[in-house]
């Protein structure tokens, strides 16, 4: 079977969930599609994501309540073993970047990471990722009988649900370690946006947006008039006008909206890496020769200072 890890939040499966359905789906193979899902309080989740694949797994647990590495590896690692797994799909976020090694080890099993494209060739997986600040896709094959692959986010379609029946759910019983680390405290960053993986509308800003309170009088005041997430490139979160986590390209998140508005951004090869699969791509930059107007479907030439306000003028109309 091809095994998938399911990745949620708030009581809704993660957008990076069905991505991998996607990936499982275009392996072509005909081993079933099965989702795995963890945590506590979780009989939503596994209603949800039934409509996508042909088996769920359920292990609702107060152990897993919270996130632990060592919990989801144990977990993981025992499901993949007794289900005979040939494929284990872990999204590529934070936490599966961490836990998805120690999976690996534990099955003795190659791992794959940050994968953007996966094709099967008999017992051989076949997968590319980027490398050299997304300057070079690199060509990797694994064989064996399983292989754990790190899906990256912001690649793959949505899989939507299939017309069938929902898929039968399974409770299964975890021989888990004792935890050995214990949270104490959990913050997380207040926002009335939109989380920027899941947006259909992005805005984000580059260093031609002149400054931090710049950033905020053209870039925040045009998401929020289209109730669209923030992005930033990497300089202006190196400057630190922005957080790490609006940074879109390479070394931050992969976008993929309906809509992405690109204000005072160049376009370096880092940054269109992570939104140049956006559906409709429209920027904004007075350097007419710059990058980003080569895969932008609609470009404005001209000073931010004066454009920005007046499209914000017309919409408030």
């Amino acid at each position: 079977m091809i095994l998938i890890v399911v990745e949620h939040a708030n009581g809704k499966v993660s957008k990076s969930t069905w991505e991998m359905v996607t990936a499982a789906r275009e392996l072509g193979r005909e081993a079933p599609i099965t989702a795995l899902v963890l945590g506590s309080a979780i009989a939503s989740i596994a209603a949800e994501i039934a409509t996508a694949v042909d088996q769920v797994l359920v292990a609702d647990l107060p152990a897993l309540a919270q996130y632990d590495p060592e919990l989801w590896s144990a977990a993981v690692a025992q499901i993949a073993t007794e289900g005979e797994a040939s494929l284990l799909l872990i999204g590529g976020s934070r936490s599966g970047r961490e836990y998805s090694p120690r999976v690996a080890i534990k099955l003795d099993a190659p791992l794959l990471e940050d994968v953007i494209s996966l094709k099967a060739n008999g017992d051989t997986l076949t997968a590319q990722h980027y490398t050299y600040l997304a300057r070079v896709t690199e060509t990797i094959e694994a064989t064996g009988p399983i292989v754990v692959a790190t899906i990256k986010p912001g690649i793959f379609n949505p899989a939507t649900p299939r017309a069938e029946s929902p898929a039968e759910q399974f409770d299964v019983d975890l021989n888990l370690p004792a935890p050995r680390v214990q949270v104490t405290g959990k913050t997380a960053e207040r926002s009335s946006r939109v989380s920027l993986a899941e947006a259909e509308i992005v805005v984000s800003g580059g260093r031609g947006v002149g400054s931090a309170e710049g950033f905020t009088q053209y870039v925040e005041a045009l998401a929020d008039q289209l109730g669209a997430a923030v992005g930033a490139t990497r300089a202006i979160v190196d400057a630190g006008w922005r957080p790490y986590s609006e940074q879109v390209g390479q070394t931050g998140k992969t976008v993929q909206p309906k809509l992405y508005i690109a204000i005072g951004i160049s376009g370096a090869v880092q940054h269109l890496s992570g939104m140049n699969k956006s559906k409709i791509i429209v920027a904004i930059n007075r350097d007419a020769e710059a990058p980003i107007f080569k895969i932008a479907d609609y470009g404005i030439v001209g000073d931010v200072p004066q454009l920005v306000p007046a499209i914000l003028a017309e919409l408030k109309k």
